[in-house]
């Protein structure tokens, strides 16, 4: 088994959840600018501490990417939050996560992992799935409109680099906490301003708090877990299992909201599985 695995599949639960998380805040109203505020008021904070207690948060390199990594993913969760107000969990969370496969043409790219058949066939999989589950329809949730395509692509593309980002200051040294503190400081500031602008104030829904929260240490547990993997292990493996996350997610939609499963929307689901078996086990 490659090293790191076993924390990339700590982070596919976390995240698994998180993204449940993120449709139960949009099915219940909260705006996604409110949500990703409130996200931060804990995150920031939290993974502060966190350096602070274990003593591996440090300002450098790696800093100063989390800084970058803070704005794309600032980018990629408001999108992907937004998607999720009318789109059903179970498509729109596939190809959020779906990242993985930008992820790891980059990193065999860029960082010179070795191309194996296996992750051949897992990116070309990854290609069948994000078209079957674009095209099993507008990915409607129940009681919502349409879902524009482009929004989720946007968040997709913006997760996959900040994926790459991750790797690229675990081989500079970066501790989670460094890396994810730096991350932060951006994140947090981007996320006040915005909701300040677009609202002159800050007025969350009741409840949002609770779910800003539980997203907060969701991410947190999932972040802090595929950052010490990818401190070991190759980006093109962990991070394809680490996006697996959308399986647990994509089930509790299935079951708890009750969306509809098609034959189109179950072939996505499969290819996907099947090219992170692929790209987990080369």
């Amino acid at each position: 088994m490659t090293e790191g695995v076993g924390l990339a599949l700590g982070a596919m639960v976390s995240y698994g959840l998180a993204d449940w998380v993120y449709k139960r805040a949009a099915a219940r109203g909260i705006e996604a600018h409110h949500f990703l505020l409130l996200q931060a008021f804990f995150f920031a904070p939290g993974i502060l501490l966190y350096g602070l207690v274990t003593g591996t948060f440090a300002l450098g390199t790696p800093f100063a990417l989390g800084m970058i990594a803070g704005a794309l993913i600032f980018v990629a969760l408001y999108n992907f939050a937004k998607s999720l107000a009318s789109g059903a969990v179970s498509s729109v969370a596939p190809v959020f996560r779906l990242s993985f496969a930008i992820t790891a043409g980059l990193a065999l790219w860029l960082l010179d992992e070795p191309l194996t058949q296996r992750k051949l066939a897992g990116l070309a999989a990854s290609l069948a799935a994000v078209w079957l589950l674009l095209a099993a329809g507008p990915a409607a949730a129940p009681g919502g409109g349409k879902s524009s395509p482009w929004r989720i692509l946007v968040a997709t593309a913006a997760m996959a680099i900040v994926s790459l980002i991750y790797k690229l200051a675990a081989n500079a040294g970066g501790s989670p906490a460094t890396v994810l503190t730096g991350q932060a400081s951006v994140f947090l500031p981007l996320a006040a301003l915005f909701a300040l602008a677009r609202d002159r104030g800050f007025r969350p829904p009741p409840g949002a708090w609770r779910h800003g929260a539980m997203a907060a240490l969701l991410l947190l547990c999932a972040l802090i877990m595929l950052l010490a993997g990818l401190a070991h292990g190759p980006a093109s493996v962990l991070v394809p299992v680490a996006q697996l996350s959308f399986v647990v997610t994509s089930v509790l939609g299935f079951v708890f909201l009750r969306e509809k499963l098609t034959l189109r929307k179950g072939c996505g689901l499969a290819f996907a599985v099947a090219a992170l078996v692929c790209l987990a086990g080369s």
